[in-house]
């Protein structure tokens, strides 16, 4: 079992990196494999919207580092995103690299079948984190990829996903703020959560022989013909 973790933040190492990390950390311990993939290590160009991708199982642009992550996501089982939030969304390198993926999606669906989940982070506790999250998990289950949540099925709901924050609490007027997301229990046990969860949904679907490989013939096709 493969599980391909992709942070969309533009400082390495940092809080989102850490949730992934944690997500990671406990896949790893129920006997994944497990990689963390940073887009701020690689070159990706923008779409230029030249539309080859309605045409053709493929992307236009061949001279930079989408396929390099591409063909990482395809031999994984399971994909996991991760964005910190700067201002309501998705972070850019995050939007570049998710256009870029258009070729996966517009003739068939070439990630079918696999299992997608996603994490956020911001500063403020109301920050955009819910948006953001919401963003993530419709571009993976755009891919026709099962998604999966943080709900613990043990001992409760908590959370409605893995979001993230600094927000400490208020002294008067004066906001405290964690150092960083070590220090959010609650984040860190739903990434935890998270990485369970979607080891428990790879092996559902290894299971019940639902599990599809990288192209799939007969998923649903676009009106397009390619």
């Amino acid at each position: 079992m493969k599980i391909l973790a992709i942070n969309g933040s533009h400082r390495k190492g940092r809080n989102t990196a850490r949730m992934l990390e944690a997500v990671l950390e406990e896949a790893r311990s129920l006997g994944a494999e497990t990689e963390l993939l940073e887009l701020s290590d690689y070159n990706i160009k923008p779409c230029r919207a030249c539309n080859h991708c309605l045409r053709a199982i493929e992307c236009s642009i061949q001279d930079d580092d989408i396929k390099l992550i591409t063909d990482k996501m395809l031999i994984a089982d399971a994909i996991v995103l991760g964005s910190p939030v700067y201002f309501f969304n998705v972070t850019g390198l995050m939007k570049n690299f998710m256009d870029r993926t258009r070729w996966l999606h517009m003739c068939r669906n070439v990630l079918y079948g696999k299992v997608g989940a996603a994490v956020t982070h911001a500063g403020l506790r109301n920050g955009g984190q819910e948006f953001t999250q919401m963003i993530l998990e419709r571009y993976l289950a755009s891919h026709g990829m099962i998604v999966v949540d943080s709900r613990d099925q043990e001992s409760g709901i908590y959370n409605y996903g893995p979001t993230g924050t600094l927000f400490e609490r208020l002294e008067g007027s004066r906001v405290i703020w964690k150092k960083g997301v070590e220090e959010d229990l609650l984040a860190l046990h739903e990434c935890r959560t998270l990485g369970k969860n979607i080891v428990r949904q790879v092996q559902l679907l290894e299971a019940s022989s639902i599990r599809r490989g990288p192209v799939v013939a007969n998923t649903p096709s676009s009106p397009f013909s390619c």
